[in-house]
């Protein structure tokens, strides 16, 4: 029975395993970045996200940059909304939110090892004029899974540079999900009414 119990407890993770789906943690940087000073342009979430990674990953972020101290640059992170769908009486009922961030790496000598590149991510939502607080909500939520997204995106080109090298991996940068300039768009999310 014991044994039933624990093979019945495996299958969630069995299942995630087959699917791709990887357990988000530390992440395996280039040599040269043990110490990093992380500049975000607006800073806010992404660049509270973004330290937490490093420090997931053994990197010490330091307040100041100087001789031996790797730089993360993140000028540019830019939220904005588009109309997808407008009702019968002119009221949109769906938008689309896209942020679009921008970042470089130099290692401790200086060296650059990843130069400016564009992420793109998006998510549709639906609006419902009658529930605004429920409407913003969404959005709120939407906006933090974005971060979580682009900060991802910035960890797996960190690690292709470190596993393949910076040619290699600004080769590989156009294709896969863990590509920098790679765009996304999900399926619709539930109306502002459901939970999610």
């Amino acid at each position: 029975m014991n044994r039933m119990l624990k093979i019945v407890s495996l299958l969630p993770v069995l299942v995630l395993a087959a699917c791709g789906f990887h357990l988000r943690g530390s992440a395996a940087l280039p040599k040269g970045m043990e110490r990093v000073h992380l500049t975000v342009g607006g800073g806010g979430d992404l660049q509270r996200k973004v330290a937490r990674a490093l420090l997931a990953s053994n990197v010490t972020v330091e307040d100041e940059s100087g001789p031996g101290i790797a730089e993360l640059h993140i000028p540019t992170q830019i939220f904005s909304s588009q109309i997808l769908t407008v009702n019968g009486v002119a009221q949109v009922t769906e938008f689309a939110v896209h942020y679009h961030v921008v970042f470089s790496a130099q290692d401790a000598n200086g060296k650059t090892i990843v130069p400016s590149e564009t992420i793109d991510r998006q998510r549709e939502y639906s609006y419902q004029a009658s529930q605004p607080v429920g409407t913003q909500a969404q959005i709120e939520a939407i906006e933090g899974s974005l971060i979580d997204d682009v900060v991802q995106s910035i960890l797996f080109r960190l690690q292709a540079v470190n596993k393949h090298g910076e040619a290699a991996a600004a080769q590989a940068a156009g294709a896969g999900p863990s590509s920098a300039s790679s765009s996304q768009t999900t399926p619709q999310l539930a109306p502002a009414s459901s939970s999610y």
